[in-house]
């Protein structure tokens, strides 16, 4: 092992994988130091008035906050870290040395894609494993502190399997209980049993629904039968969770699903079609496809740094910052084009990297050789 280290990896090599993990670490431990500082300064009230506790605060709070952000500024702190080091050595003309010694640009790239491959794996699994359980101390965090929002739920309508269709005028997360209650099945197009009840609530102990003040209807025909009762509790393929989601793709709440959920909830949705499936698709997708940004980022900072400039690194670190809000500019775009527009959600996740992947392959022709 150690003997293919040294022949695949040599002293430069070395070199410039310290010079890269080295400022990456550095430039994301500040930057979480400062995003911690100005969100003390502006949630110190909502703290103090909510009363939660010291460690509550730390450690789910900012233990589920900071991995949270840290994944989302992970690729872009990459890709700033790549720029100012490598325009730095460019600046201090310890680059030329190098490609004038027989050294093909190629090779010179392999330090930096040993180190980029380094980040992508912690990328990939915080992505798909680590910030699914961190965020989930965050949205709990919220729920017994500071949530205030309305827990109230309206109209909602849900199919639980091929034949069975729910309804629900409101529901209230807060006590978890539904009110006025309508279950169908069908045969077909035919309806073959209709059930209504004035609330139904989820027991958390039994893993049940108590239908309370009900009325079932069995047509069979022109025969029909009606059934009235006080209380019954059932199995439904439905969980409060399927009430709670926000549609909003910026919220944690489906960042805080573990990936095996995920995918049981994407089969369900195509089911029920709740109007969630193109989000939680774009959140699976995003967390096995975004990390492969840690190689298309790489790739362009070195690209456009290792070229010596007038002005030191000034000028390459502007136009990395410039390209960094154009990634997002693009990656959001994509995601409201396939919410809004019908694009296919795989393709949506996939458009940044594959655009500033040719980006980035354009500017290694007119890198310096």
């Amino acid at each position: 092992m150690f003997k293919f280290l040294d022949n695949y990896i040599k002293i430069i090599d070395w070199y410039i994988i310290k010079k890269y993990l080295g400022t990456f670490v550095f430039t994301l431990s500040l930057f979480l130091v400062i995003i911690v500082v100005f969100d003390v300064s502006e949630h110190l009230d909502d703290f103090l008035k909510s009363k939660a506790p010291l460690s509550a605060i730390v450690f789910q709070y900012y233990g589920g906050y900071l991995p949270y952000y840290a994944n989302i500024l992970l690729p872009l702190i990459n890709f700033l870290a790549v720029i100012f080091f490598t325009a730095k050595m460019a600046n201090q003309t310890e680059i030329v040395p190098i490609l004038s010694g027989k050294t093909s640009f190629n090779r010179f790239l392999r330090p930096y894609f040993i180190a980029s491959g380094v980040i992508f794996v912690f990328f990939f699994i915080g992505n798909v494993y680590l910030i699914p359980l961190t965020n989930q101390l965050s949205v709990k965090f919220a729920d017994t502190y500071t949530n205030e929002s309305d827990p109230t739920k309206k109209e909602m309508h849900m199919q639980l399997d091929d034949r069975t269709f729910v309804y629900l005028q409101s529901y209230d997360n807060a006590v978890k209980a539904g009110y006025n209650f309508m279950l169908e099945k069908f045969d077909g197009d035919v309806l073959k049993e209709r059930l209504t009840a004035q609330r139904i609530s989820y027991d958390s102990l039994k893993h049940t629904w108590s239908i309370q003040d009900f009325k079932v209807r069995y047509v069979n025909g022109l025969k029909e039968q009606m059934i009235e009762g006080s209380r019954k509790d059932t199995l439904l393929d439905m969980k409060p969770t399927d009430f709670e989601a926000n549609t909003d793709i910026n919220t944690n709440i489906y960042r805080a699903i573990s990936t095996p959920d995920l995918s049981k909830q994407i089969e369900k949705e195509k089911i029920r079609g709740t109007g969630r499936l193109i989000e939680l698709q774009l959140e699976k997708y995003r967390r096995f496809i975004y990390p492969f940004s840690a190689f298309v980022l790489t790739l362009i900072g070195v690209s456009i740094s290792s070229r010596k400039v007038r002005g030191g690194i000034g000028l390459p670190l502007g136009v990395g910052i410039l390209l960094c809000f154009l990634y997002i500019v693009v990656d959001r775009f994509a995601n409201v084009f396939s919410l809004k527009a019908g694009l296919a959600p795989i393709i949506a996740v996939f458009i940044p990297n594959v655009l500033f992947g040719l980006t980035g392959l354009y500017m290694l022709q007119k890198a310096p050789k």
